[in-house]
């Protein structure tokens, strides 16, 4: 069941970028300009370096923006659209994707955020598990702004805690995600929803989901402080 064959990802790349409206207010968040390229650029580079060869981006928000500057291909990477003409939501927007690919477990990823998580060594935990959904978890500091995560025996994941009810420092979502499709099959979904809280929180006690905790580079660009350090910290062209 989940064997994977071809190095195929979905970036979220669909994002409003409400909080950086400030800095950034012309471009998807995604395309935030960081050293003098766009920050999804970044992450492209960082699946190629892990040999994956094809990239449905799922976009919404001014997507002409990203099709204009990428169209379909980049590097070694073939690059294909889910445009939303709606928002459909994490789970919703992964879905849509999801038919545009061809493999039968997907990576997948957000555009504004760099995780350089050990991918083959992911790979190589979710096919072991043999579980249709594995996730990277981060310790940071202070687990209020993202919410919480909790493993039990075996990385088995025994517990989501909401951002409102989580302080103090502990595992967080990563935001980066092995998944087998049969995973939406077995739990249809209406065509709007959150992944994390109507498909993640809400079955991880009648499935085998699975947490590998990783302390690889991490950096979300959603607010304006964390979108300077970029500046600082990512190379340079």
């Amino acid at each position: 069941m989940t064997t994977i064959i071809q190095k195929e990802a979905i970036i979220l790349a669909g994002g409003f970028g409400t909080r950086l409206q400030g800095v950034v207010n012309d471009v998807p968040k995604p395309m935030a300009p960081v050293n003098g390229r766009p920050f999804l650029t970044y992450v492209l580079d960082y699946l190629i370096e892990y040999k994956y060869n094809r990239v449905v981006l799922s976009v919404g928000y001014l997507h002409e923006k990203i099709e204009e500057y990428f169209g379909t291909q980049y590097k070694s990477l073939e690059i294909d659209y889910a445009v939303e003409t709606e928002p459909l939501g994490t789970g919703g927007g992964i879905w849509f994707a999801m038919s545009k690919c061809h493999s039968d477990n997907v990576l997948v990823v957000n555009g504004d955020t760099l995780f350089k998580v050990d991918l083959s060594a992911f790979e190589r935990f979710f096919t072991e598990k043999q579980s249709p959904l594995s996730i990277v978890l981060r310790e940071v500091e202070d687990v209020s702004r993202y919410g919480s995560v909790l493993i039990g025996d075996n990385n088995l994941i025994v517990m989501f805690s909401e951002k409102e009810s989580s302080e103090g420092s502990g595992l967080i979502n990563g935001g980066v995600y092995l998944i087998d499709r049969s995973l939406f099959d077995k739990y249809p979904q209406p065509k709007k929803f959150s992944f994390e809280k109507d498909l993640m929180m809400k079955f991880y006690t009648k499935e085998l989901f699975y947490g590998m905790p990783s302390d690889g580079y991490f950096i979300d660009i959603g607010i304006p402080k964390d979108y300077a350090r970029a500046q600082q910290e990512l190379p340079v062209l």
